[in-house]
């Protein structure tokens, strides 16, 4: 099966001019019918409680899809699935693990080095004598003089 481009291709080659602008001004209608824009963004919107209300008042309102929300709010579409179905991001607290992880992520792109965390203390250790060795049943197993 041909892909669009090369029935262009096909249609430039045997000199169609009339076919090929059929199919661009079918292309030209076409966007601008098209009732969303492909994304062109290179960073998202910070989330925040405010836009996650907003998220959760457009899907209670009307009858968008959660692709159609994200693309409108300028969020993924899994940020918006987290506040529908989880309702992540509702609070303000800075603490919440949304909040953190979201810090973390700007905080590596930005190049910070990390935060030195307090070694972990070794775990005291009893002595304790040594396990005996466990005893293999013989099933399954030949020694010499079994057979």
């Amino acid at each position: 099966m041909a892909t669009l481009k090369e029935f262009e291709e096909a249609l430039r080659e045997h000199g169609m001019n009339m076919a090929l602008a059929l199919l661009q001004r079918m292309r030209d209608r076409d966007r601008a019918t098209r009732t969303i824009k492909p994304a062109r963004r290179l960073t998202g919107q910070k989330m925040t409680p405010d836009l996650a209300r907003a998220i959760l008042d457009l899907h209670a309102s009307t009858g968008m899809t959660q692709q159609e929300i994200a693309f409108k709010v300028g969020v993924n579409q899994g940020r918006v699935n987290e506040v529908i179905k989880r309702g992540k991001w509702l609070s303000d607290d800075p603490n919440a693990p949304e909040a953190v992880a979201r810090d973390k992520a700007k905080a590596r792109m930005r190049g910070e080095p990390k935060r030195s965390r307090p070694a972990p203390k070794a775990p005291v250790r009893k002595d304790k004598p040594a396990p005996s060795p466990r005893r293999q049943s013989p099933q399954g197993q030949l020694m010499f003089g079994d057979v």
